[in-house]
């Protein structure tokens, strides 16, 4: 089975994401709007109780911290994805790369770029068109984020939640 680690950031900041996914994220219905920490990767039953707990344990060694957007970005030219620019506090990138410590499997596949999209699959017109007009918009969120999540993958694509780890609980 396929699964993931991601941080949900608050319903005010899924909505002012969903305000534009709607329009530019054909993935708008499979998932919310997150911030990706752990790509997706296969594991089995066995696997994941293991990973289960290991998950316990970085989320009780782990404290509370801001989510900071200022600003959208894209990915272009690799991609036509447009999103908005998580800043990468050092607690985001440690939770990371705790996630891919040889306890998990995969190897990274992408440098980490903490962000939350909003648009992809964009033709290179719509997407010079939406990200020249976006850009020029300044964000100013402060979110905090105090538990990240384990998700799967059914079988039309979707995801859903296996199970949320607080921060400072085992």
């Amino acid at each position: 089975m396929k699964y993931g680690i991601a941080i949900f950031p608050s319903k005010e900041v899924q909505d002012i994401a969903n305000s534009y996914r709607k329009r530019y994220d054909p993935n708008y219905a499979l998932i919310p709007p997150h911030v990706t920490i752990k790509e997706r990767f296969d594991a089995n039953e066995s696997q994941i109780n293991d990973i289960v707990k290991e998950l316990r344990n970085i989320a009780k060694e782990t404290k509370p911290f801001p989510l900071i957007i200022k600003k959208v970005s894209s990915f272009h030219p690799v991609t036509n994805t447009v999103y908005l620019k998580v800043q990468p506090v050092e607690e985001l990138v440690e939770l990371s790369d705790k996630l891919y410590n040889d306890k998990f499997p995969n190897e990274r596949q992408f440098a980490f770029v903490p962000h939350i999209t909003i648009g992809q699959d964009l033709s290179t017109d719509e997407h010079s068109d939406v990200y020249g007009s976006l850009k020029m918009h300044q964000f100013d969120i402060e979110d905090t984020i105090d538990r990240f999540q384990l998700l799967y993958q059914l079988d039309n694509g979707s995801w859903t939640v296996y199970e949320t780890f607080k921060f400072g609980e085992g």
